[in-house]
């Protein structure tokens, strides 16, 4: 990366690493608490700076991330790629979870109009085992 810069705003960062299409929707899951740095709770002004620990919690993925580069120019998906290394928990986790979601049915996909009884019941005894 060309640029010199020490620290960046977190929002942008998230913005630069391509995690959130935008900068209000990195903001939007910075305030309610979805990212966090070195362990913490942040707000967007927040600044980010080579070798921190960033925590992002997006729909049903979890990222892990060492920061390994940072700029505030948003660049092509394998330039934004260098900015963070994702731990290797963080990568199986995801992996293991998008598998489970691969292969995972819901019960209540099969029913076609308002439930009846028999699929309540039904529904009733997936939940409770």
């Amino acid at each position: 990366m060309p640029e010199n810069l020490d620290t960046v705003r977190i929002d942008k960062w998230l913005w630069a690493a391509r995690f959130f299409k935008s900068r209000a929707q990195a903001v939007l899951a910075i305030e309610a608490g979805r990212v966090q740095l070195q362990g913490e709770r942040v707000k967007p002004a927040r600044a980010v700076k080579v070798g921190d620990r960033v925590l992002i919690q997006r729909e049903q993925e979890r990222f892990e991330l060492w920061v390994r580069g940072v700029t505030e120019t948003r660049r092509s998906a394998p330039l934004a790629r260098m900015l963070f290394d994702e731990t290797p928990e963080s990568l199986l986790a995801r992996e293991t979870a998008a598998e489970k979601r691969k292969y995972f049915v819901e019960p209540s996909q099969e029913i076609k109009a308002r439930p009846t009884k028999r699929d309540r019941r039904d529904l009733e005894k997936w939940r409770d085992v």
